[in-house]
């Protein structure tokens, strides 16, 4: 251990995670006049859209409208300039491959350091001043090949999935569902090729072959359904049907555990999948995930928590920066089971920004899935689509925040969201 950790990264806004929020977040906050560093774990940006293989897209429309843009149709177009863009006729997935590149493009170009294989491991916390009560972030902790270091900034915004960055920074969280604290289950997807798309069932009739298999024993998956979708590329099927229940996914141990019933679980169902669904008996895996996909974990509480009744009754805010309209979609975390509970037919709700900003953290923002919400509107807000909202949305804050030299929870929403307009984010007005 080195008697001083150095300095690596020096910043004014310090991303950690590049994931689809860490990525507009960065790219946000480097288009609105700030000096960046993405603090990544991997080799590569797209977070579960790449090393995860979720796919696709759930839905950013309400009402046939669009309702999500900015950051995230800029991506949509260069996905389909690079060929990696399904679209609508290929249920809205995307290639992971050309995810990749597209999402690094996009960082590049405004000039946003790009520190790969780096580990977030801690941070280092000071109070603030008098008339900023609460703790404040001066640097965070890295493990990278080189050892331990640090990077230093200004404003953080935590896009890392898990609220990492917010749970080493002291920042109060909650996580699951209130009554035991459970998570949603996790998933391994895989992808299977060479299919013959005609021979393929519906989700329904796949659904009886998948529930005969397991009341006869041969299936020991405790998802009660089959699910798969279209990729870009014809005769490649998407499969989101493992399901890993009872594993807190902030335990490394548990998350190691994970990992292996993962693979065990997709290893028994692509047998079956081989066997018994039709358009598949020539068909082989392709690959799995490079990580098992965490649907919920840490949530912050911050100066707003989004609720059940805030989507279903599609509510609107008045420091609304982002909108989403995706159904409140609970994957039993005991086992069988998936509540859907349906925003009203055509609308969307709003996001506030309240959501991103800790109670009690100084100069921290917080996008993508671990923001302010309950359990059951988590479920909703979770999706890739609104975590590029909400990440574009807090890198545009922090840079703001950096020129004004204010924290997150001095700034002015309004001044906010008409930077966001200005930059093709839809909050209502399109």
């Amino acid at each position: 251990m080195p008697e001083k950790i150095p300095v690596l990264y020096d910043a004014e806004v310090v991303v950690a995670g590049g994931g689809p929020s860490g990525v507009a977040a960065a790219a946000s906050a480097a288009r609105n006049g700030a000096e960046v560093v993405l603090l990544e774990r991997y080799g590569f940006l797209g977070g579960m859209a790449t090393m995860g293989l979720v796919n696709p897209f759930m839905t950013f429309f309400a009402g046939g409208k669009q309702i999500i843009h900015g950051v995230f149709q800029e991506l949509l177009e260069r996905l389909e300039d690079a060929g990696g863009w399904g679209g609508q006729n290929r249920e809205l997935s995307f290639d992971a491959e050309a995810m990749k590149h597209v999402c690094e493009a996009l960082c590049q170009e405004v000039g946003v350091e790009i520190a790969y294989h780096s580990l977030i491991c801690g941070a280092k916390v000071r109070q603030s001043k008098a008339q900023r009560p609460g703790k404040r972030i001066s640097s965070v902790l890295l493990a990278n090949k080189g050892g331990l270091c640090r990077a230093k900034g200004k404003v953080f915004v935590d896009c890392t999935g898990d609220a990492d960055l917010a749970a080493y920074a002291g920042a109060a969280f909650e996580m699951g569902r209130a009554e035991d604290g459970l998570c949603q289950p996790m998933t391994l997807n895989f992808r299977m090729v060479n299919a013959d798309e005609s021979k393929i069932p519906t989700w329904a009739e796949a659904a009886v072959i998948f529930r005969r298999a397991k009341a006869e024993g041969r299936l020991t998956n405790p998802r009660e359904d089959l699910m798969f979708f279209r990729t870009p590329r014809v005769g490649e099927v998407h499969f989101n049907t493992t399901r890993i229940i009872g594993i807190d996914p902030t335990d490394p141990v548990q998350l190691s555990q994970a990992e292996v019933e993962g693979r065990r679980q997709v290893r028994e169902i692509v047998e079956f999948i081989k066997k018994e669904v039709p358009g598949f008996e020539r068909a082989e895996l392709s690959h799995s995930a490079a990580q098992v996909g965490v649907r919920e974990s840490r949530r912050i509480v911050g100066h707003y928590t989004m609720t059940k009744e805030d989507v279903l009754e599609a509510r609107k805010h008045p420091d609304a920066i982002a909108r989403g309209s995706y159904p409140i979609d609970i994957h039993s975390p005991e086992g069988e089971g998936t509540v859907i509970l349906n925003v009203p037919e055509g609308e969307s709700y709003d996001i506030p920004y309240r959501c991103l900003v800790p109670r009690d953290v100084d100069n921290l923002l917080v996008a993508g899935r671990p923001i302010s919400t309950t359990h059951e509107a988590h479920a909703s807000t979770r999706i890739m689509p609104i975590c590029f909202a909400t990440g574009q949305a807090a890198g545009t804050a922090a840079a703001m925040c950096v020129r004004a030299r204010c924290s997150p929870s001095e700034l002015d929403p309004q001044a906010l969201r008409q930077r966001l307009i200005a930059q093709g984010a839809n909050l209502g007005q399109i």
